[in-house]
């Protein structure tokens, strides 16, 4: 072999080997941008990943403090509407209780309502001897309708006629300038057994409280009156 052969030769692998290097070159070229493109991919999916899941964070804090202020605003309207009719029930009850001072002036309504009160009193106990407490203005009124509230109670409960004993014991007078904090009553009548363990209000205030309570609800009634029977006696 010649030397042009050995040349020819030699080019010839060199052209080989280049040819080889260029394509092994191409390969790494192309299978290292297809991992790039790959972990780029995968770097932006995780990006959006933590965007969404930072926008759903916000979200619901967003959401939550909406509907934070929502109740807020809800227990703030709810308050204004039972303020309202707290104020109101109040002006109700204030005007009923001013109306019922002027059922004593036609003395003798007032003497049927009272002898009415007191039969009601001796068909809720059903007791043969019973107390009897009123205001001091009105015991010639009660002391005059006894024997007729005795005989209709007996003829209604068909019993004999009851003992009805008047309490020395007065009930609070009517609500005046002098007395205007202290405790007062309106009218009618306080029913007991004579042991003291039952007791019937039947005042004309009692009454008004029992229409009230059942007409209203019963949060508007955490600071009502004080029964007007002392002592360790239960009400009917």
């Amino acid at each position: 072999m010649n030397d042009a052969d050995v040349s020819k030769q030699i080019q010839q692998m060199v052209c080989f080997i280049r040819q080889e290097a260029e394509e092994k070159a191409n390969e790494i070229s192309v299978s290292a941008e297809e991992e790039f493109n790959i972990e780029k991919l995968l770097l932006v999916e995780a990006e959006k990943k933590k965007i969404r899941q930072e926008y759903e964070r916000k979200d619901k804090q967003v959401q939550v403090r909406k509907k934070i202020e929502y109740s807020m605003q809800l227990n703030a309207s709810r308050l204004k509407v039972l303020q309202a009719q707290d104020d109101l029930v109040n002006s109700m009850k204030e005007s009923a209780s001013k109306e019922l001072l002027n059922i004593g002036v036609d003395q003798q309504n007032y003497e049927l309502l009272l002898k009415d009160l007191v039969v009601q009193g001796l068909l809720r106990l059903k007791e043969p001897s019973v107390l009897l407490r009123c205001r001091k203005d009105d015991l010639q009124y009660v002391v005059s309708i006894l024997d007729t509230a005795k005989e209709e109670y007996a003829n209604k409960a068909n019993v004999h006629s009851p003992d009805i004993v008047v309490d020395q014991v007065h009930l609070p007078p009517a609500p005046s300038h002098q007395n205007a904090h202290d405790r007062f009553c309106s009218g009618g009548v306080v029913l007991a057994s004579r042991d003291g363990k039952i007791v019937f209000e039947n005042s004309l205030d009692a009454r008004l409280e029992v229409v009230f309570r059942k007409k209203l609800p019963e949060y508007l009634f955490a600071d009502t009156q004080e029964p007007i029977w002392s002592g360790p006696a239960a009400s009917a």
